[in-house]
């Protein structure tokens, strides 16, 4: 009977006056973040189309820019992302089964290897800046006259990649103010939403990189 109390007090400490019951508080929560993520996959989305287009038009160029990148990097990043889904599930699991400091340990893994994804991913931008592969007037890709073209695939390289690792600094920040919550008491058996949206925006975050690898590191490269 305790234990009942105890539920009915978190369910209700946790729910807010516009809705009526916890179930219709989550399901709002989440259609929320489905609706932006929606919004998120329409950006993105044009981005991957403009890709699709100038990748057509100047196939070439574009197989022998991604033969310079380094795909074992991209490809260890890929791993790191994965992994980094695969401990955010194992949060919200611990979640769904109460265990506090299983959850918080799991947190403190995403957030570490989303920040080894961010180093990586600067170390490899390093290494564009001393080749000369950063759009601008020092821009030189060995290997064809059409620097110009060069250049396109570089500036949708370092967009498209950019505004993912300005995602993943979000989602660091997200995964960092759920672990500080955790540490509170918020969430328990009962409620963790928070948790589940976190988990969504995370995933997302994920899968854009599963579609940029291949994308800018696989894709003819045979041509280069």
């Amino acid at each position: 009977m305790a234990s009942q109390v105890h539920q009915v007090h978190e369910e209700t400490a946790a729910l807010r006056e516009q809705f009526d019951t916890a179930a219709q508080q989550r399901d709002a929560s989440t259609l929320g973040m489905w609706v932006f993520l929606i919004t998120e996959i329409m950006f993105f989305g044009g981005m991957f189309l403009l890709y699709t287009v100038y990748n057509h038009l100047y196939s070439d160029v574009f197989a022998l820019a991604s033969h310079s990148l380094n795909e074992v990097i991209g490809g260890v990043n890929t791993a790191v992302l994965l992994c980094s889904s695969f401990t955010m599930v194992l949060a919200i699991r611990s979640a769904q089964l109460g265990r506090r400091k299983s959850v918080m340990m799991f947190l403190v893994m995403t957030m570490l290897l989303g920040m080894a994804f961010l180093v990586i991913k600067g170390f490899e931008w390093a290494q564009k800046f001393q080749e000369h592969h950063v759009p601008g007037p020092s821009f030189h890709l060995a290997g064809t006259a059409m620097q110009g073209h060069a250049q396109l695939f570089f500036s949708l390289y370092f967009a498209m990649t950019g505004l993912h690792a300005l995602h993943m600094v979000v989602g660091c920040g997200i995964v960092a103010f759920l672990l500080f919550q955790t540490w509170r008491g918020k969430f328990t058996a009962e409620y963790f939403t928070p948790l589940d949206i976190g988990g969504l925006y995370w995933h997302f975050v994920d899968i854009i990189w599963i579609f940029l690898f291949p994308l800018f590191y696989l894709i003819d490269r045979s041509k280069g």
